[in-house]
């Protein structure tokens, strides 16, 4: 199943929108994801990722209950080495 995971942008790299970077961190995990698709996404926001590339912003409230969904499903670990 292909599964967009909310995650927390914590640095952004680069001035080119098309190559611009972030680390997010997924419940502490950290991966370098693409932010080409949310330009305007800014370090703190929380976006939705899917096989490396953010593709959209969401508010804390529901990145948290969608993080809530996937420990009741033990999902999370499979974050941890895998792609996002």
């Amino acid at each position: 199943m292909c599964l967009g995971v909310p995650g927390k942008i914590i640095s952004i790299s680069g001035d080119d929108p098309l190559t611009r970077m972030g680390k997010v961190s997924f419940g502490g995990i950290i991966k370098d994801v693409c932010l080409a698709y949310v330009p305007e996404a800014q370090v703190g926001d929380y976006v939705i990722v899917h096989v490396g590339f953010a593709i959209s912003r969401l508010d804390e409230q529901e990145a948290q209950q969608v993080f809530e969904y996937l420990r009741q499903m033990d999902e999370l670990r499979e974050l941890e080495g895998g792609a996002i």
